[in-house]
């Protein structure tokens, strides 16, 4: 798994900060549907920015867990509701870092 020192954080975090939340995990929690879905948009975009609901019974910290579990996708900042996730694409690289 990909680490990120703290420039390459402060990096990707301004580029997430001009982008909108494009998925947000709702009362179903982390499903295997939101991960298939959630590495589709790593591959195209590699830094995907998700909102939490008030009504997934998970807090930011346990969200983000198991959405790089799930995707190979490193947390790059959880903020409020929010979680921004950074992932090389194989086949579309758009960030250098």
């Amino acid at each position: 798994m990909l680490k990120l020192n703290s420039k390459q954080r402060a990096y990707l975090r301004g580029l997430a900060a001009k982008e909108p939340a494009i998925m947000q995990i709702g009362k179903d929690g982390v499903t295997e549907n939101l991960i298939r879905t959630l590495s589709d948009a790593l591959e195209a975009r590699e830094l995907v920015k998700l909102s939490l609901l008030e009504n997934s019974g998970l807090d930011t910290a346990e969200a983000a867990a198991a959405l790089e579990a799930g995707t190979g996708a490193v947390t790059v900042c959880r903020i409020g509701r929010k979680i921004v996730l950074y992932r090389e694409s194989e086949t579309n690289k758009r960030i250098t870092l």
